[in-house]
C-alpha cells in the first residue's frame, strides 16, 4: 500500500492551526482584554560618516640628539654649584640645575685626583688601571723614566713653532665615548676637542676625533698636531687672527661688582694667596695690561678671560665645522682650565675665584642661549663636571684650628732614599714619589737582583713614621690591606702596573705635597678632591637630582646610553638611569 506523505503534512499543518487558534479562544474567555501597550518607536542607528585614517608612519631615524657638549671644569669643586648660588643669574649655573639632573653625590673613584686622569675617566668610563693614563706625568716602570701623559715624539706641531704641538692620545689604552660616536656611525659624526691645555683637549676627544686643540703661550695661537691634520682650518686660522690674549688681557681684570659685595670670601690681601709675578700683593685689580708684556700671552691661562676665550673658540667651531647642523650627531669635548690655574695661585677661597665662578655663570649661560639659537632649544644635549676638586690651603685651616699642613715631599724623598742607602750602601733606590707613589728604581733593583719584597716593606716602615702620613700600602697588595674598603678600592683602581708606583701613600686629612704655603693643589682621595658636580640638561634628560652615590666612571656609559651606542671599551661605570627620559 503507498503512503501519501504529502497529504499527512498538509493535514498536519491544519491540524496544528486549528487547536492555536482554539487555545486563543479560551484565553480570551478567562482574562480580561489588556490595554494596548504603547512602545516609542526606535529610532533610526546613528550612523558615524566612514573617516579615512592616515597610513602609520615609522621613522626609520634613531632619535638622537643634533650636538653633544661635554664641558670640563677644571678643579670645579662640587660646593662651587652652591657656595655662590644666590649669586648667580637664572641662565648658567641655576639653568642647568633647575632644568637639568644633577647627580649631587658624584665622586671619583681612583687615585691620583689629577687632571690628565680626571679627563680620561669621565670619558673612557674607566680608571688608569685599565687606561693607562696614571697621571699628568707618571714614571715608566719598565725604564724608571718620567712620561707626561700625551707626549708623542712621532708627530709635529701645527700652527706653532714650538714643540708645544707634539701630543697625541697615542699613550690612552681604551676608547672614549667620542671613539664610540665615531664607530657607531661610521666616522659620520664629528668630534673636536677644545682646552688651554694640551690634555684637556686631546684625552677627552679620543683617538679617533676629527680636532684637537690647545693653546700655545709663546705664539697666542690655537694649535694642533699632525697626529690630526696637516694644516689648520681656515676658520680656525680666522680665530687666531683676531689676537684675542692680547684684547682680553688689555682690559685688565676687575671684579664683576663691587669688591665689597664678595662677602663669601676672604679679604683681598692675606697670607694664603700668591701674588702675581711684578705685584707686591695678591689684590684686585689685576693690570693685566702690564703684566702681560713681560710675563707674555701665557698669561691669559690665570684669568677669567681664558675661559671666555675658550668658549669663543667653542663658538667658532662650532660655526666652522657645522656642528649640530647635520644630519647626524656631533660632539664637542671642552674644557675650561683657567679656574685650575687660578685656583692652584689663590686657593678656594679667594675673592678671585668668586669672581671667577662669576664671570664663568655668565659666560656658560651666554654659550647656552647661543645653542639656542644655534642648535635649537631641545636639540643637544649638555653636561657639566669637573676632573677634581682642591682643598682648603693648609695655613688657613691651622688659623682656623683645623689639623692641616704641607707634606714636603722632596724631604721626604731625600730622607728615604739616605735611609736606603744607609742599609743597602746603593744610592737612589727610589726615583720619585710622583702621584703619592714611591717608584723604585727598578732597573737596579733587577740588575743587582735586590729581594723587591724586602725593599718595599722598608720603605713602607720608614713611610708610617714620616708626619702626616696615613698609611703606606704595597700596591699589590692592597686588596688584602688592613685600611678602609673606600681608600682600598680607589687604590687597586689607579694603580697602572707600567705607570704607577709600587707603593701608595695615603696622607692625613688637610694634608697635601708640595713646599708653598700659598693656593691651593689636589690629588688625594679625600671629598674636597674627589666630589665633583655632574649636571646634565637638554635632549633626552629629565629634570630632577639623586642623592645616591655616583661616580665619575658612570658619565661615559650615561652618555653611550642616551646615544644608543656601545660603552667604551674599558668602561666599568652604570649608567645613571634616572637622568634618562
Amino acid at each position: 500500500m503507498k503512503i501519501n506523505y504529502l497529504a499527512i503534512v498538509l493535514f498536519s499543518v491544519v491540524a496544528i492551526a486549528a487547536s492555536a487558534q482554539t487555545n486563543k479562544k479560551n484565553s480570551s474567555a478567562k482574562k480580561p482584554q489588556a490595554e494596548p501597550v504603547k512602545v516609542d518607536p526606535v529610532p533610526e542607528p546613528i550612523v558615524a560618516p566612514v573617516v579615512e585614517q592616515p597610513a602609520i608612519v615609522v621613522s626609520t631615524d634613531l632619535p638622537r640628539p643634533k650636538l653633544v657638549v661635554g664641558i670640563v671644569v677644571d678643579q670645579m669643586r662640587w660646593d662651587y654649584l652652591y657656595r655662590y648660588y644666590s649669586r648667580y643669574g637664572n641662565n648658567g649655573f641655576k639653568r642647568l640645575l633647575n632644568e637639568g639632573f644633577s647627580c649631587e653625590n658624584n665622586n671619583l673613584d681612583y687615585i691620583p685626583t689629577v687632571t690628565a686622569v680626571g679627563h680620561t675617566s669621565v670619558y673612557t668610563g674607566s680608571v688608569p688601571a685599565l687606561n693607562g693614563i696614571a697621571g699628568n706625568d707618571f714614571i715608566v716602570q719598565a725604564t724608571g723614566k718620567s712620561m707626561y701623559c700625551t707626549d708623542d715624539t712621532s708627530v709635529r706641531s701645527v700652527g706653532a713653532v714650538t714643540d708645544a704641538g707634539k701630543m697625541s692620545p697615542r699613550n690612552l689604552l681604551t676608547t672614549t665615548v667620542t671613539d664610540e660616536l665615531r664607530l657607531a656611525t661610521n666616522f659620520k659624526s664629528k668630534v673636536i676637542g677644545i682646552a688651554l691645555k694640551d690634555r684637556g683637549g686631546i684625552l677627552p676627544a679620543g683617538h679617533t676625533a676629527n680636532a684637537a686643540y690647545w693653546f700655545d703661550d709663546k705664539s697666542g695661537n690655537w694649535i694642533t698636531s699632525t697626529y690630526y691634520m696637516n694644516e689648520l682650518p681656515q676658520w680656525m686660522k680666522d680665530f687666531n687672527d683676531q689676537k684675542l690674549p692680547e684684547t682680553y688681557l688689555k682690559l685688565d681684570w676687575t671684579t664683576l661688582y663691587p669688591i665689597e659685595t664678595y662677602t663669601l670670601s676672604t679679604p683681598d690681601d692675606n697670607k694664603y694667596e700668591g701674588a702675581f709675578k711684578g705685584m707686591d700683593a695678591p689684590t684686585m685689580p689685576v693690570k693685566t695690561s702690564a703684566l702681560y708684556k713681560s710675563a707674555g700671552l701665557g698669561l691669559i691661562r690665570t684669568t677669567p678671560y681664558g675661559n671666555t676665550m675658550t668658549i669663543d673658540l667653542a663658538v667658532a667651531a662650532i660655526n666652522g665645522e657645522q656642528l649640530g647642523q647635520r644630519d647626524i650627531t656631533d660632539f664637542l669635548a671642552l674644557s675650561l682650565s683657567s679656574t685650575d690655574y687660578i685656583g692652584h695661585q689663590f686657593g678656594i677661597n679667594a675673592i678671585e675665584i668668586e669672581d671667577t665662578y662669576l664671570r664663568l655663570d655668565r659666560d656658560i649661560a651666554s654659550f647656552l642661549t647661543y645653542l639656542d639659537a644655534k642648535i635649537g632649544v631641545g636639540n643637544y644635549t649638555v653636561f657639566l663636571t669637573a676632573d677634581h676638586g682642591a682643598a682648603h690651603n693648609p695655613t688657613f685651616l691651622q688659623d682656623h684650628n683645623i689639623p692641616a699642613a704641607v707634606w714636603d715631599d722632596g724631604t721626604v724623598l731625600k730622607d728615604l732614599n739616605k735611609f736606603l742607602s744607609d742599609k743597602y750602601k746603593i744610592d737612589g733606590l727610589v726615583i720619585s714619589l710622583l702621584n703619592y707613589q714611591v717608584n723604585l728604581n727598578n732597573y737596579a733593583i733587577n740588575y743587582i737582583h735586590m729581594d723587591e719584597n724586602a725593599l718595599k716593606n722598608d720603605c713602607i716602615r720608614f713611610l708610617e713614621k714620616v708626619p702626616g702620613v696615613a698609611f703606606a700600602i704595597d700596591m699589590k697588595k692592597a686588596g688584602d690591606a688592613n685600611i678602609p674598603e673606600e681608600l682600598r678600592t680607589r687604590i687597586i683602581n689607579g694603580y697602572n702596573i707600567e705607570h704607577s708606583g709600587a707603593i701608595q701613600i695615603i696622607l692625613k686629612p688637610g694634608y697635601f705635597s708640595g713646599k708653598n704655603t700659598t693656593g691651593t693643589t689636589h690629588g688625594t682621595w679625600n671629598p674636597y678632591d674627589a666630589h665633583n658636580p655632574f649636571v646634565l640638561m637638554g635632549w633626552g634628560i629629565q629634570h630632577g637630582k639623586t642623592n645616591r652615590e655616583t661616580h665619575m666612571t658612570d658619565i661615559a656609559p650615561t652618555i653611550a646610553a642616551l646615544l644608543h651606542i656601545q660603552a667604551p671599551n674599558g668602561s666599568i661605570g652604570k649608567v645613571v638611569y634616572e637622568a634618562l627620559k
